[in-house]
């Protein structure tokens, strides 16, 4: 073990990441779509994606927006929600407010998300929820008229950013997971999942966000050796006291084999983080001998969109 400490230079927590993206290439999004057809969500997922998000901006701001986040604060990804609650004379010029962000961010890094539905989803959406369209405020209930009405006053208002979408999306037959997927399809954007080991004490009470637990107290304890004791599970002397039971390693072996063939399947299942908690009684030695040697053994195992943490719950209480 003493070749895991010298690999990652802080005893409560290391982190192996694999080929990081250039997080300095501008990425600009604006997100528009009628109401109800799940525009809010779109920009939910963006935010998973790593997009720094803002919802119902006033179009004429975008380009101010855009402009004061990438150069005042280095925020390169960004996703504006903009919807018919802006201006009106703001979404007629919709096409001149893109082009003054393409001129200034360049032409591929400025692309238009469209959200829509079906009109009979649309207003099933309402109806379940009770809702009121945005374009059936008291100022504008006597124009507008019914629900129908509304919606099809909606896609009038929207057409400057509807013909002028990058990317169109119906959600009348997506769930929120296959939005996600579509999102990802469209944006390239690789799925990748922070895999986060841990090691606890069980007479402190289990990690309640765990995905896996597994109990290690079965295995001999250095605990009951008196010049041990004051030892951690991160210390030579703990290795080599578990080197003489090879009932430990056949653990590390059975836990590492089950989680290096399970683990890359949640690549596929809409996640962005699993907590694998590793416990014994005081979480002093064997779980944290153990979280160790299974974070060497999955950082060389696990697909390279995988990122691999350990941390030590207890070790405030060493």
């Amino acid at each position: 073990m003493d070749n895991v400490k010298q690999q990652y230079p802080s005893d409560e927590t290391h982190v192996a990441t694999h080929n990081d993206e250039d997080n300095r290439t501008i990425s600009i999004l604006v997100v528009s779509g009628r109401s109800g057809s799940g525009k809010t969500s779109a920009l939910n997922i963006l935010e998973d994606f790593g997009y720094y998000t803002i919802d119902n901006l006033p179009l004429a701001l975008v380009p101010e927006v855009a402009d004061k986040l990438i150069n005042d604060s280095a925020i390169y990804r960004i996703a504006l929600g903009v919807d018919i609650r802006s201006p009106r004379a703001d979404l007629s010029k919709f096409g001149a407010i893109r082009d003054t962000l393409q001129e200034r961010h360049g032409k591929t890094a400025v692309r238009v998300i469209y959200v829509t539905a079906q009109e009979s989803i649309l207003v099933a959406r309402f109806n379940a929820t009770r809702r009121l369209h945005p374009l059936m405020s008291a100022e504008n209930a006597h124009s507008i008229g019914n629900l129908p009405g509304a919606i099809q006053k909606e896609v009038e208002l929207l057409e400057p950013i509807a013909s002028r979408a990058d990317i169109k999306i119906d959600t009348s037959k997506l769930n929120i997971h296959e939005l996600k997927e579509c999102l990802r399809d469209h944006l390239e954007v690789a799925n990748k999942i922070m895999v986060n080991l841990l090691s606890f004490g069980f007479k402190y009470g289990s990690p309640i966000d765990a995905d896996f637990v597994f109990d290690v107290r079965i295995l001999p304890n250095p605990h009951w050796n008196p010049q041990l004791r004051g030892s951690t599970g991160l210390d030579a002397p703990v290795a080599t006291f578990f080197a003489d039971y090879p009932e430990v390693d056949e653990m590390r072996e059975d836990i590492g084999k089950f989680l290096a063939r399970w683990l890359p399947d949640f690549l596929y299942n809409n996640r962005h983080t699993v907590t694998i908690a590793i416990g014994c009684t005081g979480g002093k030695h064997r779980s944290v001998f153990i979280t160790e040697a299974l974070a060497e053994y999955l950082q060389a195992r696990l697909p390279e969109a995988m990122t691999l943490s350990a941390k030590h719950r207890e070790k405030h209480r060493w």
